[in-house]
């Protein structure tokens, strides 16, 4: 999956497109509810960075997951990795270029619902 089929992924399914919050960085996207609350955080890092033996730049995506599911499928599932450069335990990065698309998109689905705003009951 590259970046760009990502994007279309978020956008057909939420109507979200990224926002770029970071000064001088027109790469990193924020996928955020319109509450603000981040659901999915794109990035270009290096290989290297997920434990690989490689300088290249890839496209990653951090997602929101449930702690066990991610106990379950980071390093085991091809392109899951405990997540880069956020909280570990509810986070995980996905190498697009790894992962299916169906992998990635139900991980959206789960990092979209988890980070929603909850409805307050009086």
């Amino acid at each position: 999956m590259t970046r760009k089929e990502f994007e279309e992924l978020v956008f057909d399914t939420y109507s979200v497109r990224a926002d770029y919050p970071f000064e001088e960085d027109f790469v990193t996207g924020v996928f955020r509810h319109e509450s603000g609350k981040w659901f999915a955080l794109a990035m270009n890092i290096g290989e290297r960075k997920l434990g690989h033996d490689s300088d290249e730049q890839i496209d990653v995506v951090n997602l929101k997951c449930a702690p066990e599911i991610i106990e379950s499928i980071a390093g085991i599932e091809p392109g899951i990795y405990r997540a880069y450069h956020m909280n570990k335990t509810h986070w995980l990065t996905a190498s697009l270029n790894e992962c299916d698309k169906d992998t990635v998109s139900w991980l959206l689905g789960i990092s979209y619902d988890l980070t929603k705003s909850k409805i307050k009951r009086k």
